[in-house]
């Protein structure tokens, strides 16, 4: 998910999870170990070549889980779901939502960067701005970044070609839902407007966030994600747990059955393991035993 959305977490004390990006879980009543790697949607496929276990741990399963279908993602079905996902539904337009000097500001972003005047879109959900921008900036000031080339599809894929199950643990319907109806239109503008206010400081922490991530520092991106700024842009209460925390406490009870079933190389955003209600501690209390793959 956006690093502009996923901000708060609980120290971990649980576990450590100082330099590792893939985990093996055993043990309660498992029959063969599964796997958990932590992924980064700005992250090239060469990290691939650096994690130590990673084809091991992939050949060792017979299933892998994503958060999404990958291959239901690029369908005509999953586009027009997004498209009704994306545009506001009742009489509010972008003009409505910003003043005129903020739509300004917002119409010249979208012009230069997304390719779309905004009076051709004017009643686009302020998130899809939002969740476009962090991308298209990254492409532009990072060279090797190639969006079509990421590691939840890059998985899905090579499992398929090997005969593997492949399932999710959400559907798009949910996940658009949460990137465009989880909050209210007044304060998608609000996070818009935040992000646009400093692009430079924007594209330099979406970097460091990617740097850890490269250097398979976990601390250092949950760390990251921890930062506050005593402003707007700060996540509110409840906004926290419907992208994180909530999601991996579903993900905590989908999982047992679907381990037990097959051994399972599972595919989540790494900033989706760490901290108290990460994936990795509440799977540990249930009894799993997680531990770094080495």
């Amino acid at each position: 998910m956006k690093r502009n959305l996923v901000i708060l977490f609980v120290a971990c004390l649980a576990l450590n999870v100082n330099a590792q990006l893939l985990w093996k879980v055993s043990g309660n009543g498992l029959s063969k170990p599964s796997y958990i790697l932590g992924t980064h949607h700005l992250a090239p496929l060469s990290i691939i070549d650096s994690i130590k276990g990673l084809q091991t741990a992939f050949d060792a399963t017979t299933q892998i889980i994503g958060e999404l279908k990958m291959s239901e993602v690029q369908t005509p079905a999953a586009m027009q779901l997004m498209q009704q996902k994306m545009m506001i539904e009742n009489d509010t337009t972008l003009q409505v939502l910003f003043t005129p000097e903020q739509y300004t500001t917002v119409n010249n972003f979208t012009k230069e960067n997304l390719g779309f005047d905004l009076s051709q879109m004017p009643k686009v959900k302020p998130a899809f701005i939002t969740n476009n921008a962090i991308i298209v900036l990254y492409m532009k000031h990072v060279g090797d970044f190639k969006p079509q080339e990421q590691l939840d599809g890059y998985f899905q894929t090579k499992g398929i070609e090997k005969g593997k199950k492949v399932d999710a643990l959400e559907t798009l319907d949910f996940q658009f839902n949460l990137l465009y109806n989880s909050m209210s239109l007044r304060r998608q503008a609000e996070l818009l407007l935040c992000e646009l206010s400093d692009v430079d400081k924007l594209i330099n922490n979406t970097k460091k966030l990617t740097t850890a991530y490269m250097n398979q520092k976990l601390d250092t991106m949950y760390k990251l994600s921890l930062e506050k700024e005593g402003a707007p842009c700060d996540p509110l209460p409840g906004e926290m747990e419907a992208m994180i925390d909530n999601r991996n406490k579903t993900w905590a009870t989908k999982l047992p059955a679907l381990m037990a079933t097959d051994p399972t190389f599972v595919v989540v955003g790494a900033l989706h393991l760490p901290g108290e209600d990460g994936l990795l501690n509440l799977l540990k209390k249930q009894g799993y035993t997680i531990e770094p793959v080495k």
